[in-house]
């Protein structure tokens, strides 16, 4: 039933995990010294940009986002204010979590930041270029059965995945390893990209082998 929106969604996000890999490689070329561990910030920024860049890019194409009767240029941007907004509190958001969760409060400060905008980039700029700066809409999709398309399930997937790649990335951290991937955030970080990876490849896949079972409710 669903099978050109399945294909569209392989197809975005293979874009995407590509996006990964030259956010990895053209630095590496250009930059001399960098590394994911050595300059792990600038690695970090560099996939956070990236990746940003090539969500929007990709969602705005495939006319992803719902329709809206307001097409003047003040509502447009309104529209990109408010979602700038969203994107600043969700960083915010994040780096207040982290700390609940052990990380230093002052120290390291621009470290647990700089996960934070890794995290946003990742998962709420994601549910902007979907269902826009709306806050009912994101409760309504993470909340049970509240999906009402495709799209919804994989951002449910994705987003679960990345956090809890994150979530299972500081686990090493406290082990006496010492490790260059132990230093915060590393092991976050690479935990969240590599749940944002998991979840590239299992959104469609999931979808595409329970679409039979599926059934969504009108918008």
């Amino acid at each position: 039933m669903w099978d050109h929106e399945i294909k569209a969604m392989a197809s975005s996000h293979a874009l995407i995990a590509s996006s990964l890999f030259l956010a990895t490689v053209v630095p590496a070329v250009l930059v001399q010294g960098f590394s994911v561990y050595g300059t792990h910030l600038l690695w970090l920024y560099s996939v956070s940009g990236t990746v940003s860049l090539v969500n929007i890019s990709v969602f705005w194409l495939l006319g992803v986002s719902p329709p809206t009767k307001k097409h003047s240029l003040g509502y447009k941007l309104s529209r990109l204010f408010r979602s700038c907004i969203y994107f600043l509190l969700s960083c915010l958001f994040y780096h207040t979590v982290v700390v609940l969760y052990g990380a230093p409060l002052i120290e390291s400060a621009l470290e647990t930041f700089s996960l934070a905008v890794l995290l946003t980039s990742l998962t709420t700029l994601r549910c902007l270029c979907v269902l826009g700066p709306n806050v009912q809409a994101w409760i309504r999709v993470f909340s049970r059965h509240g999906a009402m398309s495709v799209w919804d399930t994989s951002l449910q997937i994705t987003v679960a995945c990345t956090v809890v790649g994150a979530w299972v990335g500081a686990f090493p951290i406290p082990l006496d390893w010492d490790r260059p991937w132990q230093v915060w955030p590393v092991s976050c970080s690479l935990g969240s990209v590599i749940g944002f990876l998991t979840g590239l490849v299992a959104a469609p896949a999931w979808i595409h082998y329970h679409r039979k079972q599926l059934t969504y409710k009108c918008k």
